[in-house]
């Protein structure tokens, strides 16, 4: 592992000296002071050719802002960009609480004022300000007083002019309208979500914030046809995303988490505190083409706030039953101002369990823990910046909880041992962007280390004391990643690019995974080394105006292998190995396409269809004991078709974009349980899967909000037969799939600073093993927010599942012990006060 890090940390030197060469042409161009005398060499008339070549791309690639007025009209105020040369501008409309922001990409400023700010412009407006982004990027900002103002852009021959017109007080009849704008980068590019031909589901700053979203759970719970299922602990956490899911935890995911660019991956590893959100990106669907990791059913991208260039502090602290106690708090503040910049942030919880040990007078599943999180960006030049990353997750939980599948109160159980869960996770990265004229470059470094150590009672039907049955699961990981991307500048329209390359090296470790009894310890340890390289690229083309036609190609190969071994210790006695394999390995190269046809009918309306071949490769079995055929396990394949619809209405305050898929997979990748149901056996069979979403937002009056989603999936197994138990299962449904969700949120803001909130989310049927043997019914769960706010304090009660609806995460049968299950968390309530400056 040291020589793959110091591999990674070599090629990104190697990236930051080609940048530095870039930047040095960049720098002579802009600031090279030229002579009135004639070239006394040929050197020297090179130089300064070669200046005036940069200049001119430079002055035809970016538009130069130089001057800003703000003129007064009846409807409110004209913010007017004058541009160098006739350069015109486009803009990007977004809302933010009382700040209407509009980006303009591939501009810059060059004012003779070092910054833009008119405070008060006219009644109703508190503030215009004009800022310098990285990456060529200008962003106004128009703060309105008691609500969000309204504008429209128009473009002209000498820069842009928005109309904007102030918050309409009460009084008036006919408010203003308060238009959906999401800008998503899913494509590598910042676009409107209305124009990317994928089904996405956007989570704003803002509704992150309204939503109280903190975790891979509940982002799951405002998403259609994607489930997460854990009785809030951190410990197995399994998803499902369009029917895909990690029920075979052995081999590799199907969705790719990022956090900041850092990929996150395995059940046990995804339970980890997420805050200080910019945004969230659900990406349904193969996604093979834009991204370094591989995911065939999806992508789940976070990306949380960037280090500001003003003064930016927020934080907050809550309690609520179970003894809830909450502190997050964030503080952004620049080092050399347009140059260096640093955001820190941190986040600590703890709670008592849900769940009561009646034995020992104690709370199984208790928690508490921290997350902190560092970074720093460093803008040399408006071409070039680097970001340094890094972030640590420290939990130490009790055991996830799990009880008799029909117990009367599964919230109270008697056992000899409680357990425990403790969870680590420490990451960095290095991110190198840089914007030349004729292309885009990036650069992403990752290292991740993730730990998990689990211990629990599983003989929970014997009494006390009686009898002894400990399970055990100590498993780490170790990550380096390097993602290379050049790409079309921003600019480009007709034509856009982008190629990239990726590598990964992974070692998985398995500790110890069994059981202890009374007639002895059981355990397995293994390990596994894990090497990606890919290779991909994406090319889309205008051939009318209305008509994008996309073709991508990945290739990608991956190298599994795996060293294991079994032993057993009676007690007081030294373990006896039973089986061992070394140096087992499965090798897998496969090439993904992907093609995309979209059609733009008008300005509000939007057609695409898709066709992209998705792959989970093939893998070894660190659970393999004496039978070798199930040592290794085979790639499966996914030929992925989708077709769908964006559309909006009402002046674009309502938005309904549906997406319809089928996706045939050959050699699904499942666990069979062996003949007494405790080995995890990896097998391949073919499934089919087939679905669709729904997704509506409205705003159809100011301050109100709605968001609704609904996902129908049918996944069911082709053909299959258990190899160990001889059940025959054509046509059974997948496990951990619900046959739909749902979720809806309706907000409003009175203009008296009170807050409202309500929420609905609902699942269908779910099976939780292949035979279909346990399922749970479809149920529903309310959670509801009600507060006050100013404009920099808040103050908020909350309830989730208000009518303490009891439903279950998981269950299957365990042997000779039984058939065993895990629920869902109870009613929760509490309050929060939040700061902002």
């Amino acid at each position: 592992m040291n020589k793959q890090l110091r591999n990674g940390i070599v090629l990104n030197l190697l990236v930051l000296s080609v940048l530095g060469n870039f930047n040095d042409i960049a720098y002579a161009t802009e600031n090279q002071v030229e002579s009135d005398l004639p070239a006394t060499t040929v050197k020297e008339w090179r130089v300064r050719e070669r200046v005036h070549q940069r200049r001119a791309q430079l002055n035809n690639s970016v538009a130069v802002v130089t001057n800003i007025e703000i003129q007064t009209t009846p409807q409110g105020i004209e913010v007017i960009l004058n541009t160098a040369a006739g350069q015109t501008l486009r803009s990007i409309r977004s809302t933010q609480g009382n700040n209407l922001i509009i980006n303009i990409p591939n501009a810059r400023l060059q004012l003779t004022e070092s910054k833009f700010v008119r405070q008060n412009p006219t009644e109703g407006i508190s503030e215009v300000r004009a800022i310098a982004l990285r990456g060529n990027r200008v962003r106004v900002i128009i703060s309105g007083i008691n609500g969000t103002p309204t504008a429209e852009t128009v473009t002209g021959t000498q820069g842009l002019t928005i109309s904007a017109t102030p918050p309409v007080p009460v009084a008036d009849t006919a408010p203003p309208t308060q238009v959906i704008d999401i800008v998503v980068t899913a494509e590598k590019k910042p676009e409107d979500i209305q124009d990317v031909p994928i089904s996405i589901t956007p989570i704003t700053e803002q509704q992150a914030e309204d939503g109280d979203i903190t975790s891979f759970r509940d982002i799951a719970g405002n998403t259609p046809n994607f489930t997460t299922y854990n009785t809030d602990s951190r410990n197995f956490v399994n998803y499902s995303v369009r029917g895909f899911s990690n029920f075979n935890f052995i081999s590799r995911d199907a969705v790719a988490f990022y956090i900041d660019d850092v990929p996150y991956d395995y059940t046990n590893f995804l339970g980890v505190e997420i805050f200080d959100i910019e945004r969230v990106e659900v990406l349904r669907g193969a996604q093979a083409t834009l991204y370094g990791r591989n995911a065939q059913a999806g992508v789940v991208n976070i990306i949380t706030k960037q280090p500001a260039e003003e003064l930016d502090f927020s934080g907050r602290i809550g309690y609520g039953n179970f003894d809830n106690f909450e502190v997050q708090t964030s503080f952004s503040s620049p080092i050399v101002e347009d140059k260096l910049s640093f955001r820190l942030s941190g986040s600590y919880e703890s709670r008592d369990g849900f769940t009561e040990n009646t034995f020992l007078d104690t709370d199984i599943d208790s928690q508490s823990g921290f997350t902190t999180r560092g970074k720093l960006l460093w803008t040399p030049t408006e071409n070039l910046s680097v970001a340094l990353n890094a972030s640590v997750d420290d939990y130490n939980d009790g055991a996830q909880p799990f009880v008799a599948l029909d117990i009367e109160d599964p919230f109270e159980v008697e056992q000899d041992f409680d357990g425990f869960t403790n969870v680590n996770t420490d990451t960095q990265s290095v991110r190198v962007d840089y914007d030349h004229s004729a292309f885009r470059l990036t650069s992403i470094t990752a290292r991740r280390f993730s730990s998990s150590d689990f211990e629990s009672d599983s003989d929970i039907f014997s009494p006390p004391t009686e009898n002894l049955a400990i399970q055990v699961f100590d498993v780490d990981s170790d990550s380096i990643s390097q993602e290379i991307r050049f790409q079309s500048p921003e600019k480009s329209d007709k034509f856009q690019w982008l190629v990239g390359s990726y590598l990964e090296f992974r070692d998985f470790e398995v500790n110890d995974s069994g059981s202890i009894t009374a007639a002895g310890t059981n355990i397995t340890e293994a390990e596994v080394d894990e090497d990606t390289l890919a290779f991909f690229g994406q090319a889309s083309y205008k051939p009318i105006e209305a008509l994008t036609l996309t073709a991508g190609l990945r290739y990608e190969s991956f190298d599994s292998k795996l060293d294991n071994e079994i032993s057993f210790a009676a007690p007081e006695s030294d373990p006896v190995v039973t089986s061992s394999f070394e140096d087992a390995e499965q090798d897998d190269d496969i090439v993904l396409p992907r093609f995309v046809a979209q059609y733009r009918f008008n300005p509000s309306l939007m057609v695409y269809g898709s066709i992209a071949r998705g792959y989970k490769p093939a893998g070894v079995n660190y659970f393999a004991d004496i039978i070798e055929e199930v040592l290794t396990f085979d790639t499966e394949t996914s030929t992925n078709y989708e077709i769908g619809l964006k559309s909006s209405f009402l002046d674009n305050r309502l938005q309904l974009n549906v997406a319809a898929f089928y996706s045939p997979v050959e050699d699904f990748q499942l666990q069979a349980l062996d003949v007494d149901s405790f080995d995890r056996l990896v097998t391949n069979t073919d499934a089919d899967i087939a679905g669709f979403e729904i997704e509506l937002r409205a705003t159809p009056f100011e301050r109100f909000e709605m968001i609704a989603g609904f996902g129908f999936v049918d996944a069911t197994f082709d053909e299959f037969t258990n190899p160990f138990g001889g059940e025959e299962l054509d046509g059974n449904n997948l496990p951990n799939s619900p046959d739909y969700t749902y979720n809806l949120a309706l907000q409003y803001r009175f203009l008296v600073g009170i807050f409202t909130r309500l929420e609905l989310q609902g699942f269908g049927t779910t099976f939780f093993d292949n035979p279909n043997e346990f399922q749970q019914d479809p149920y529903a769960l309310f959670n509801a927010r009600i507060g006050y706010e100013t404009d920099n304090y808040g103050f908020y009660f909350f309830a989730n599942n208000i009518f303490d609806t009891e439903y279950l995460t998981t269950a299957f049968n365990f042997g000779s012990l039984g058939d065993i299950a895990s629920f869902g968390a109870p009613a929760t309530y509490g309050f929060q006060v939040r700061s902002k400056f």
